[in-house]
């Protein structure tokens, strides 16, 4: 199966179709509403105000395995990220990244790209402590490691790279815009 074979549910009911983006670049990323990260929503917003019509889209799924940091519901967080950041891409239906119920899509994006490590950051050694103190082989896992987790796939449905919370969003933007 490749990414097109996917679907993502929306918050407002119904199912995005993958196959229906095909031969775009596609920012797939789990968030929160309520992390030390959540100000990364500014600089997607940005990215895709620069990229979107030139074939960018963001795929949004909010999820609350982290800390509890997405405890509202699809509206609320739909309203926090109008509000508070201006948001135009569409958010998805909070749902899990890892574990028995997570979305088969990041089955699949894991499987692709799986953790490389945390870049240099003020949240590095936090993380990287409370990983070890939960599971002394964390760091060899695929699994989500924590809100924010970002997926660049590229206009072939190729999944190119995949960015830790940690990685500067000037990083991403330029992964993108290579890409479109």
């Amino acid at each position: 199966m490749g990414i097109y074979d996917y679907t993502v549910p929306k918050a407002k009911g119904g199912e995005l179709a993958l196959a229906d983006l095909k031969g775009k670049v596609l920012l797939i990323v789990n968030t929160a509403t309520g992390c030390g990260f959540t100000p990364h929503y500014k600089d997607l917003e940005d990215i895709y105000e620069a990229f979107h019509d030139k074939g960018l889209e963001i795929i949004d799924v909010p999820c609350n395995q982290f800390g509890g940091q997405t405890p509202g519901t699809d509206d609320e967080i739909h309203e926090f990220c109008t509000l508070h950041y201006n948001t135009t891409f569409e958010q998805m239906k909070k749902s899990d990244v890892n574990g028995e119920n997570e979305l088969p899509l990041y089955t699949y994006l894991k499987a692709q790209k799986g953790f490389e490590g945390f870049t240099e950051h003020q949240y590095k050694d936090l993380l990287e402590n409370m990983f070890a103190q939960a599971d002394p082989d964390w760091a060899s896992k695929p699994d989500i490691k924590w809100n924010f987790t970002k997926f660049v796939v590229d206009r072939n449905g190729e999944v190119v790279a995949r960015f830790e919370p940690t990685v500067d969003m000037n990083t991403i933007k330029d992964c993108i815009a290579a890409l479109i």
